[in-house]
């Protein structure tokens, strides 16, 4: 496997250093953990319908949306009727996509059954430990809707949590690396790729965020 210092290097060799400087991942001032779980409502919600859709569209549509689902209230959402579905459904102020308007509702029973499970849905994913992402990825795979692939992942990490992005530049990297050979998705490849970045954050103190960035730029765009 190819230490950090070598994918950094091949990254400046491509990016440069300065741009690679100046790309680090943006971080948020307010902790996942200090957030109410309406916002992770919010937030998971936001990821949702950008997925395969015009991202700037819901972005400006968002103030529509926050309206049409009750600022995301998590116990108004998890008794969505088929009459507020049907009202969504007639609501030109948001995407009127029925499967992702009913992902808002079984998101807030998963975030609702967290919260009474651990006291705070936020606190508790919050509190996950970066050095198991894979583990929290897969929660949210299994118990959210719709939060598998990279969609729960660009979520997190707009929540401020320190976490990689497995998209097509970073996995093709992990490939060059040596980490993994082929896809991300099996259990085991999932198993080397986590244990990868725990090397890789002990190796450079730089957050998994970062390595992230840095392993997309290491390889052809």
């Amino acid at each position: 496997m190819k230490s950090f210092a070598e994918i950094r290097a091949l990254a400046e060799a491509r990016k440069g250093a300065d741009f690679i400087a100046a790309s680090a991942p943006e971080r948020t001032d307010i902790p996942l953990t200090s957030l109410t779980d309406d916002r992770l409502l919010s937030e998971f919600s936001k990821r949702v319908f950008q997925a395969g859709f015009n991202w700037s569209v819901v972005e400006n549509k968002w103030p529509g949306f926050e309206t049409a689902f009750d600022g995301f209230a998590i116990g108004r959402n998890a008794m969505m009727s088929d009459e507020d579905l049907d009202r969504h459904l007639r609501d030109t102020s948001i995407v009127r996509h029925a499967t992702k308007i009913l992902s808002v509702r079984d998101n807030a029973i998963f975030l609702s059954d967290l919260a009474r499970a651990h006291g705070s849905a936020a606190a508790y994913i919050g509190n996950w430990p970066p050095h198991d992402t894979v583990g929290l990825f897969a929660l949210l795979k299994s118990r959210g809707a719709r939060l598998g692939g990279t969609t729960g992942q660009y979520a997190l990490r707009f929540m401020g949590y320190d976490n990689f992005i497995l998209s097509r530049a970073v996995v093709a990297a992990l490939n060059m690396a040596g980490v993994i050979d082929g896809a991300a998705t099996s259990k085991s490849a999932r198993a080397s790729l986590q244990e990868a970045f725990n090397i890789w954050h002990e190796e450079s103190g730089e957050a998994y965020a970062t390595i992230s960035r840095i392993l997309a730029f290491s390889v052809p765009d």
